[in-house]
């Protein structure tokens, strides 16, 4: 779930791998864990010191020198900080998509972030379990995502600073969920990779389910339930550009350090969206309001650290002409 454009032109997927755990349920995530954020959702609103609203239909890029509609994916919701679109109610927080007319847009919803609009961390980090218990809508067109973004771009604009989807869903596939890196260089040369699972003993979205994502040094894994859907330990940055768009890397040195561009803080990313390219518009049959629901949020460090970097996995960057 990005903010800038999302290409669709796919890196062969490599590194990907998929292994099976235990189920944990809601259990904690092991002895090898200690809790260091969460937020529980248990007062009657929403903690502003934990959480900010990313509001509007888009975002400026100033490379270009233009407004960017739809947040680059065509979307067609408008976020809002109203109560109408996130409140917190029973101990669950409710992020709710509205079919109405506002500033030109035909929805509104939510999309909360753990950084202010002005840049200023209210929390991020680099490593550890990140944890969300949730339920999500279901509905043609409704685009539920949990995801990260990084703090500071050090390595460039999106993609090249990464970009972490720990739980995304088209709200018309309620039995698959799916988890996506988005690395390479800026638009035009932007990549991912990304892998879906099917929920187990026919399992839907529309339920709680427990999604989460564990990183350390070059290696990102993804659980629903406690059990474990896939492994990616091979992604690559570039810093590369041209008239503010991004190029591909000809040779070694054009590549920032492994694990970049996964090797700096990320904060994190709530929101309902509506519509884009991704999964298409609503019609008739989708419901409306359309809400998820996070009962919960924890973050988790590894009590003994993180050792040495995992090295990186088969394949390679697109190594070539510019």
């Amino acid at each position: 779930m990005t903010r800038g454009s999302r290409s669709f032109w796919c890196l062969t997927i490599l590194g990907l791998v998929v292994v099976a755990s235990p189920v944990r349920g809601e259990d904690p995530p092991g002895r090898e864990w200690k809790q260091v954020w969460s937020d529980e959702f248990e007062g009657k609103e929403i903690d502003r010191t934990k959480w900010d609203f990313d509001l509007g239909n888009g975002f400026y890029d100033y490379d270009a020198n233009t407004w960017v509609a739809g947040w680059g994916n065509d979307e067609l919701q408008y976020y809002t900080g109203e109560p109408t679109n996130a409140f917190v109610e029973g101990g669950v927080l409710h992020i709710r998509a509205v079919r109405e007319s506002y500033l030109g847009c035909g929805y509104t919803s939510a999309r909360l972030r753990s950084r202010r609009r002005d840049g200023t961390p209210l929390f991020s980090k680099k490593y550890g379990r990140f944890e969300f218990r949730a339920k999500l809508p279901t509905g043609r067109g409704v685009w539920p995502a949990l995801w990260m973004l990084p703090q500071d771009e050090k390595y460039g604009g999106w993609p090249s600073s990464g970009e972490i989807d720990i739980l995304e869903a088209r709200g018309q596939e309620p039995n698959k969920v799916l988890g996506t890196l988005h690395y390479g260089a800026r638009w035009p040369a932007n990549t991912n990779v990304s892998k879906d699972t099917i929920l187990p003993r026919g399992g839907n979205i529309a339920d709680f389910h427990v999604y989460a994502l564990e990183w350390s040094p070059g290696e990102i894994g993804w659980s629903v339930d406690g059990v474990r859907y896939a492994t990616q330990s091979f992604w690559w940055s570039s810093s590369r550009t041209e008239g503010g768009k991004g190029l591909n890397p000809t040779r070694e040195s054009d590549l920032n350090p492994w694990p970049a561009p996964f090797d700096q803080p990320f904060n994190l990313v709530m929101n309902l969206a509506v519509g884009g390219r991704f999964l298409g518009n609503p019609d008739r049959t989708t419901p409306f309001p359309a809400e998820m629901m996070v009962d919960y949020v924890r973050v988790y460090d590894r009590i003994e650290g993180y050792g040495k970097i995992h090295p990186r996995g088969p394949g390679k960057p697109p190594f070539g002409k510019p």
